[in-house]
């Protein structure tokens, strides 16, 4: 992480921009400690291990060890109280980029890994779920969209997935770091894949700019595939972030942003309903997906639409199985089917307690 391990480490409970009138400053070093990242690295380990192996998401066989070479694992504040490992059979790649630590490793259950500053991104075993869901859960809630925005996704998955609908006219993607999309290209090519999409128009910048100066109304669809809501990425889960999609969006266009996991960040996931209530006039939904290597084994994703022609989330009326050649376009679907996305708006009864927007009659699916 650039600039030291606090940066940007605010917590997501002042994520509308408000600035805190209080000026104490004990008070504000007291931060929630499944909002943050930072305090992972040991200095004293760092001279032993990888940074990125101190997460606790992964280990590397034989090479973080503690006295008497019993093996180490590091708890990660953003999910504090677990350890996550991948048992690592070969390092493939390992790189700082102007903005991050970009690490692939082949694992011996999950095939090819990547990992951002060390939180796993992707793996090509259950990959399919997280990028099929995020993509499928929004176009196919809208008749024939045309114009898609992907915020992040440099690794091209989301874009692949979006290349299955042949309504689209043009695929915008903007990607800060042009290193993960070139370590994809290198090491994924089943999900850099999309790139090669000419529908697709790749843009190397800062999306809060590059939404910033987009057209009113220019796109059916956003699709934000975002790192967790830390650092760099913590003004994407932001109130100004949020108003500029929606400025950004037709009338009764579609949002579908990645939302953490109910098991671990209710509080945060209600932060984000409660700006997007506000924030967009149509409706707001959660939906969820089983992702094995993901905190918790679950992924959440937030689906908006702008105000004007009501969509419908939970029945789709574009689905994926009628449109011509969708289920196999460059590879067979393995996770979505019009089933699954109905069953991702199903929420369980504890989220509905803890989210008390999620009570609400207004979005809840019906």
């Amino acid at each position: 992480m650039e600039g030291g391990a606090g940066k940007g480490l605010e917590c997501p409970k002042i994520m509308d921009g408000k600035e805190s009138d209080n000026g104490n400053d004990s008070a504000k070093a007291i931060i929630p400690s499944c909002c943050l990242k930072a305090r992972a690295c040991d200095p004293e380990s760092d001279a032993i291990c990888h940074s990125t192996v101190l997460s606790g998401w992964f280990s590397e066989s034989g090479s973080c060890s503690g006295k008497g070479g019993k093996q180490v694992y590091f708890n990660n504040p953003m999910w504090p109280g677990e350890a996550h490992s991948i048992e690592v059979t070969k390092i493939l790649y390992r790189e700082k980029s102007e903005f991050q630590e970009v690490l692939v490793f082949e694992s011996s259950a999950y095939g090819k890994v990547l990992v951002l500053d060390g939180i796993v991104q992707l793996t090509e075993k259950d990959e399919c779920a997280y990028q099929e869901m995020i993509t499928h859960l929004p176009l196919c809630s809208i008749q024939s969209p045309k114009s898609v925005l992907v915020v992040g996704g440099g690794d091209g998955g989301v874009l692949r997935e979006i290349s299955r609908h042949s309504s689209v006219d043009l695929i915008d993607i903007c990607e800060i770091d042009k290193m993960v999309i070139d370590v994809s290209k290198r090491f994924f090519p089943d999900l850099a894949i999309g790139f090669e999409d000419p529908r697709v128009r790749v843009h190397i910048g800062d999306a809060v700019e590059f939404l910033r100066n987009a057209p009113i109304g220019k796109y059916d669809a956003i699709i934000v595939d975002s790192s967790d809501p830390v650092g760099p990425a913590q003004e994407l889960v932001e109130k100004p972030f949020f108003e500029t999609i929606a400025r950004a969006l037709k009338p009764g266009g579609v949002l579908c942003n990645m939302a953490e996991s109910m098991w671990l960040h209710t509080h945060l996931i209600q932060d984000m309903i409660s700006i997007c209530k506000e924030t967009f006039k149509g409706s707001v939904h959660y939906a969820w997906a089983s992702v094995p290597t993901y905190p918790s084994g679950v992924i959440g994703f937030l689906i908006c639409s702008t105000e004007g022609p009501p969509v419908d989330f939970v029945h789709p009326i574009n689905p994926i199985e009628k449109i011509e050649g969708a289920l196999k376009h460059r590879r067979e679907l393995r996770f979505y089917n019009s089933e699954i996305h109905a069953a991702a708006f199903a929420l369980p009864s504890f989220v509905k307690r803890e989210v008390a927007l999620l009570r609400d009659s207004s979005i809840l699916a019906k």
